[in-house]
């Protein structure tokens, strides 16, 4: 089993990184964007024993305490059997 979490910053926190991005997206000529915010993504591997619903409350956990900034970052979690 696989759990996938996406981490992302809240929309009312400024993303310098992802202003340097998109510039520079600019400098090669696309204006198709209108914007780009970054973001970390991580790949989980839980031991095969794990229930579905064990295994999102652990990962879930770890997305709280260890993986995010829960004042500044929001995330998602996607498990796949």
């Amino acid at each position: 089993m696989k759990a996938k979490v996406y981490v992302t910053l809240k929309p009312s926190v400024l993303d310098p990184q992802g202003k340097a991005i998109h510039h520079s997206i600019e400098l090669l000529g696309n204006n198709q964007f209108a914007d780009v915010r970054q973001g970390k993504y991580f790949e989980i591997t839980l031991a095969d024993s794990a229930s579905n619903s064990d295994a999102l409350a652990a990962v879930e956990k770890i997305a709280k305490d260890v993986l995010t900034n829960p004042i500044i970052e929001d995330y998602r979690i996607e498990i796949e059997s």
